[in-house]
This record gives structure tokens, C-alpha cells and sequence, in this order.
């Protein structure tokens, strides 16, 4: 996040990533016709390829309506400040997950991706780290183990990590942290290779604000991506915070996506918000939801883009108000969590209705049957497989897990075949091996173990063509 954010205002942000996905059809059975099952604005982005994500805050989770509206909009979770070097190692190794383990609970549950922030950066650092007084070998490597550590620690369960954060000036010069001046350039390649032993699976990102559009910030950034490219080391995106004022958006803001997608990595919006002086009217809100809505078409239009991330669910929260004196309303939900223009922005670009939900809203269709698959041998368990949405070539599913029998399990294995020759595009909560129409896929290391009568999720992407037919049975084997 900006530099300025991390003052610590009393009023922190908010935002669960949740996806709203209705089931609109169950094993071979009955479709639901509810109106309510696109109303989500991460359903509209999985319907086009991309997620669209929010800023989470772990000490608002318990709190109803912020709960309901997150759960049924966002289908991806960026902890606010959960995951920074503050927070997971406040002492020399000495480490605390509480509030990161809490949020990716709780976005496992609900089948959502997590985007991990933050590894190293300039501020949240606690003293010992930055008044340490270390040379330049002993800095890198206390960088390397807190690296190892965090992002050890949740090997496998993050889509990806914002490892660098904010260490260029707007001038295109390095900022002087004390990496930067301690160590010098190779601190942030030295992180990423880090970053890449701990986890290797989770995608790599270099994160930022200022260099939404091409600029002397912007290009330093992306002179330093393409030089990794060509030395080889592991960068596989680029976060673009996208903290706008309101009718300020870049006009080149998706040419210059396109620049950084050429070198050959992903593009992200990784903590989008569009500020105004407040109180806000009719005009500054129409603004507002023409920004948000110019800026998710930059994303759609680039291959690239994976995706989008408001920085957190309703103006309540904002981190706005506490730092830009007389500025606010920068989200998609006002106070009382009602849909704002904004929402019918970004719903318009995705090609959505322009209906707006309410805070009650139910965030998914009740299916009129759902009947269990067949089990599999050893330890009971079963599966049941919900087509979530379909377009086009494309559609999303889901399958919940179920321990049927009365003995915990420490693993599952679910198979079945499609009928019509389907293909897995990505799979996320599980482990996927697909030979031709037939799949199989085991748990993941954090959700095999199932108490009696518990269950689990994981949920897919996949292709079609012709016809999309669902799975005549699903066979669920516990062990």
C-alpha cells in the first residue's frame, strides 16, 4: 500500500474476499432459475477469466452485514496487514500466524484464493529490524529467514505473494529502506529467489503505487522486471496498487499494462480505490463509478490482467479519511453497505445487469436437491459436484467434500468423468490429475484431515464445447 497508508489510522480497512457463486446445478439433478445467482461481482469476473478480490481485515470478520456483502461479492483475499513483517515476526525469530492463519481459514471455507501481503518492505518493520544496526550479510539473511519462514509457512495455500513492496521514489530512483541502503540493488532479486524456495508453487509479484501509468516510476519498474526476465530471476507479475483520485485515471493506464504483460508476466490491480473530497453527490459518484468501471475494462482488455483487488468492502473502513484530510467514499459500498454507482461500474464492464444488491442478499441460490455421489472404498466420504456458472467455452464448479461415516479421515481422493470431454483449466483446494475426460483430484495439504460429519470444498475452471454435461456420478475415497 502507499507509504503514507501505514500510519496506522484508527480506522482500518475491511474486506473479505468471498466469492458469491450460486449453484445452478447439482450432480445430475435439478438447475435453481434464482435471479440472485450472478448477482456477485466475483462470479461476473470468473465468468470473463479473472478474479476480483478484496482487502481483508481479520478483526471484522465477525461483524454480519461486513461478512454477508464480502462473502457474496469477492472471490479472492488480501490480508491487510495480517501477513506483514510486523505482524508475523515482531521479535527475531520469533514468529506469529494468528491473524494470517484466521483470514486463509476462513477464505479456504469459502473457496477463495489469498494473494499474500506483504515480504519485505519498507514500513511496518518492527525496530529490531529497521534501528538493527546489521551489516549487509547479516540483513540478508535475516531477510532470507523471515522469507523462508512466512512464506513456508503457507506453502501451497496462496495463489501468490507481493514479496517486494514500494522501493522505488516517483523519480524512478531506488527508496532508501534499510534494505536498500543496508545491502543495496540485489536485495529485491535476492527476496524473489527467497521467496521461490519457500514456496514454489505461489506466484511472485513486485507490488506498487504511481506506476499505473507510464511515467519515470513506472519505467524504472519495468526496466528492473525486464532485467530479471532476461537474468533469470523468478518474477511471474506485477501489482499496480491503483490508488486514484477521483477523475484522475491514467489515460494510458491499459497500454501500459500491456507494456509490463509483454515482458512476459502477469498484471494485477492490487488494491484498487478512487477517492473524492467529500461529502459526495450525485456528480462525484457518477464520476466514481465511470473510473471504476474504466479501469476494470483496462484489466479485461489485457490478456494478462488476472484480476482485481478494491482495497477493502465499504467506506466505513477506508484508510482514505485518516490520511488525505477532507477525502473519502473511495469504495464500492457506502456506510450502511449499499451498492454505490461504482458497483454498477465495475458490474457493467464484467457485463452484468445494473441491479445492485442489498445487505441482506443472500450470497448463494439454495439448490432444490442435492443429493449425495456414490462412495468410494475405504473410509466413508462423499462428494457432491455443483455447476457454479457457465459462458461461452468456459464455466466454474465446485465440489464439497463430505466425511460421511463416524471415524475422522486424514486424506480423500475424488474421481469422476465427464461426459462430454470437459478440460480443467486451474483447480484450487485440491491436487489435479486429468487423463482425458477422467479426473482425479486429492486433497491439498491443509484440508484432508476431515472430522465425522465435516466437510471441505475445492472448485475448478475448466473448457467445454458443445455441451457442458455434468458428471453422471462422483466417487469420494477416504483414508
Amino acid at each position: 500500500m502507499m507509504e503514507s497508508v501505514f500510519r496506522l489510522p484508527a480506522r482500518t480497512l475491511a474486506g473479505l474476499a468471498v466469492t458469491a457463486l450460486a449453484a445452478t446445478a447439482l450432480v445430475a439433478v435439478a438447475t435453481t432459475t434464482s435471479a440472485t445467482a450472478a448477482t456477485g461481482l466475483g462470479q461476473l469476473a470468473a465468468a470473463k477469466g479473472k478474479y476480483f478480490g478484496t482487502a481483508l481485515a481479520n478483526n471484522h470478520l465477525g461483524e454480519s452485514a461486513y461478512a454477508t456483502v464480502a462473502d457474496r461479492e469477492f472471490n479472492s483475499v488480501t490480508p491487510e496487514n495480517e501477513m506483514k513483517w510486523d505482524a508475523t515476526e515482531p521479535s527475531r525469530g520469533s514468529f506469529n500466524y494468528t491473524g494470517g492463519d484466521a483470514i486463509v481459514s476462513h477464505a479456504q471455507a469459502h473457496g477463495q484464493s489469498v494473494r499474500g501481503h506483504t515480504l519485505v518492505w519498507h514500513s511496518q518493520l518492527p525496530s529490531w529490524v529497521s534501528n538493527g544496526g546489521f551489516n549487509s550479510s547479516t540483513l540478508t539473511s535475516i531477510m532470507q529467514n523471515h522469507i523462508s519462514n512466512v512464506a513456508g509457512h503457507y506453502q501451497g495455500k496462496l495463489y501468490a505473494w507481493d514479496v517486494v513492496n514500494e522501493a522505488f521514489n516517483d523519480d524512478g530512483s531506488r527508496r532508501q529502506s534499510v534494505f536498500q541502503t543496508t545491502i543495496g540493488d540485489s536485495y529485491i532479486a535476492t527476496a524473489f529467489q527467497a521467496a521461490r524456495a519457500a514456496d514454489p508453487s505461489a506466484k511472485l509479484y513486485y507490488n506498487d503505487y504511481n506506476i499505473e501509468g507510464v511515467n519515470s516510476k513506472s519505467t524504472a519498474v519495468y526496466n528492473m522486471v525486464k532485467a530479471f526476465k532476461q537474468q533469470g530471476v523468478p518474477i511471474d507479475g506485477v501489482g499496480f496498487q491503483a490508488h486514484f483520485i477521483l477523475g484522475q485515471i491514467p489515460s494510458d493506464l491499459q497500454a501500459n499494462l500491456q507494456r509490463f504483460a509483454d515482458l512476459g508476466v502477469d498484471v494485477a490491480l492490487t488494491e484498487v480505490d478512487v477517492r473524492m473530497q467529500t461529502p459526495a453527490d450525485s456528480t462525484k459518484l457518477a464520476t466514481q463509478s465511470g473510473n471504476y468501471n474504466t479501469l476494470t475494462k483496462a484489466c479485461l482488455n489485457v490478456t494478462r490482467c488476472v484480476g482485481i483487488t478494491v482495497w477493502g468492502v465499504t467506506d466505513t473502513y477506508s484508510w482514505v479519511p485518516d490520511v488525505f484530510s477532507g477525502y473519502g467514499a473511495p469504495l464500492l459500498f457506502d456506510d450502511n453497505y449499499n451498492s454505490k454507482p461504482a458497483y454498477t461500474g465495475v458490474s457493467n464492464a464484467f457485463g452484468g445487469t445494473t441491479s445492485s444488491p442489498s445487505p441482506s442478499a443472500s450470497p448463494s441460490a439454495s439448490p432444490s436437491a442435492s443429493p449425495s455421489s456414490s462412495p468410494g472404498t475405504g473410509k466413508a466420504c462423499s462428494a457432491t459436484y455443483a455447476l457454479v456458472n457457465q459462458w461461452n467455452t468456459g464455466f466454474q464448479s465446485e465440489v464439497t467434500v463430505k466425511n460421511s461415516g463416524s471415524a475422522a479421515i486424514s486424506g480423500w481422493t475424488v474421481t469422476w468423468t465427464f461426459p462430454n470431454g470437459q478440460t480443467i483449466t486451474q483447480l484450487w483446494n485440491g491436487t489435479l490429475s486429468q487423463s482425458g475426460a477422467n479426473v482425479t483430484v486429492k486433497n491439498a495439504s491443509y484440508n484432508g484431515a476431515l472430522a465425522a460429519n465435516a466437510s471441505t470444498t475445492f472448485g475448478f475452471t475448466g473448457n467445454w464445447s458443445g455441451t457442458n454435461g455434468i458428471p453422471s456420478s462422483v466417487n469420494c475415497t477416504g483414508a
